[in-house]
């Protein structure tokens, strides 16, 4: 008697012909996540934004006639920047905290889009994981939403992208694009600097988002524990958080105070220079916004640098020079401004909420930085 044929085994992907969840990639799961997103974006939304159900891209108007909100531009110029996170997501990953690194993500782009003394517009951002995990993806996206509204920017779209074959369990990468208007007039160059301005710092909210290759060594080395408190790394004594979350402080954006700044001074270019201190410390990056024909000379007592940098660099014996180089120390962004308006603009920034030093002036030179 012929044997019957076995029943096809249910589990087994060849018997019913592979699928995309056979590849790694579960779409019903992503599917789900995706739907759920709206309400972050919505959260970010101004009159500005274009409801575009099921479209493949964000509208957003640059002009608009609602007398309430019109802005007229007369010569509008259109400024991108694109960022990342960098490794500090590793350092998140290893502690499962996920819902700040948005807002670091939305801060390295709009800090450097409002150097060019542009307004921000609106944000998109692009998340590269293993696999969908809704818990991880929500605070990822929720710490974006949070970041372009304290950045007043709206977020209008983005990409998720499921790759099981470049990203093991565990890893994720995450880049974003801010766009942002200026009017030609008053758009910030190197050349208006002048000998005699006055260089004002704001202070960082720690590493931001820079340097956490070597961060992330140091930990290793001297083998400190994420998870446990240390004093001598928090700012002030009723600061209870661990070494993990006081390394994970999200990079401090400065858009809200810097537009209105912009906006008060409509007619007199107060504002020379700014720079976004990143990558390369203050030197570089200052030096990005001089012309050679001038220096900027600053004093290294003009502040006091927030604990967790001596901290990193005695645990690490890392040199003065290279903790320069590499990190912010303290200063997240810098402006140059005319003298006469130097007292009334640190003013300004103070009732704004931020903590403003005088680093030093800008002299006749070759476009150098001389700290002192």
């Amino acid at each position: 008697m012929a044997k019957k044929p076995a029943k096809p085994d249910a589990k087994s992907p060849t018997s019913q012909g592979l699928t995309y969840a056979d590849a790694g990639v579960d779409l019903e799961t992503y599917d789900q996540f995706i739907s759920t997103l709206g309400r972050h974006l919505r959260k970010t939304h101004t009159p500005r934004v274009i409801q575009n159900p099921g479209g493949f891209a964000g509208l957003f108007r640059l002009d608009y006639n609602q007398k309430l909100f019109q802005r007229n531009y007369k010569d509008p110029v259109l400024v991108a920047c694109t960022d990342g996170v960098g490794t500090k997501i590793k350092l998140a990953a290893q502690l499962g905290i996920y819902d700040t690194l948005g807002i670091d993500l939305v801060a390295m782009s709009v800090n450097d889009l409002i150097v060019q003394g542009a307004e921000p517009l609106f944000f998109l951002d692009y998340i590269a994981i293993p696999s969908t995990d809704p818990v991880q993806l929500e605070a990822l996206v929720r710490g974006v939403s949070n970041g372009c509204r304290t950045a007043g920017c709206a977020l209008i779209g983005g990409e998720t992208a499921e790759m099981p074959d470049l990203y093991d369990d565990g890893d994720l990468d995450m880049a974003g694009f801010a766009v942002g208007v200026v009017e030609l007039k008053r758009a910030i160059n190197p050349t208006r600097v002048q000998p005699g301005d006055v260089i004002l710092g704001l202070a960082s909210s720690g590493f931001h988002s820079n340097g956490y290759s070597l961060v992330r060594k140091v930990v290793e080395h001297a083998k400190l524990d994420l998870t446990k408190p240390e004093p001598k790394a928090r700012e002030h004594d009723g600061d209870d958080r661990t070494l993990g979350q006081v390394l994970l402080e999200p990079t401090r954006i400065y858009a809200d105070p810097i537009v209105r700044l912009q906006r008060a001074y409509r007619v007199k270019k107060v504002v020379s220079a700014m720079a976004h201190i990143t990558g390369g410390g203050l030197e570089q990056n200052i030096e990005r916004s001089l012309h050679d024909a001038v220096d900027a000379h600053i004093r290294l007592d003009s502040w006091r640098p927030h604990p967790v940098f001596s901290f990193i660099q005695s645990k690490g014996r890392i040199a003065d020079d290279e903790m320069r180089r590499v990190f912010n120390m303290g200063i997240g962004y810098v402006l140059i401004v005319r003298p006469s308006f130097a007292s009334a603009v640190e003013s300004r920034l103070a009732r704004l909420g931020e903590r403003v030093h005088q680093l030093g002036v800008i002299r006749k030179g070759t476009g150098k930085v001389k700290l002192k």
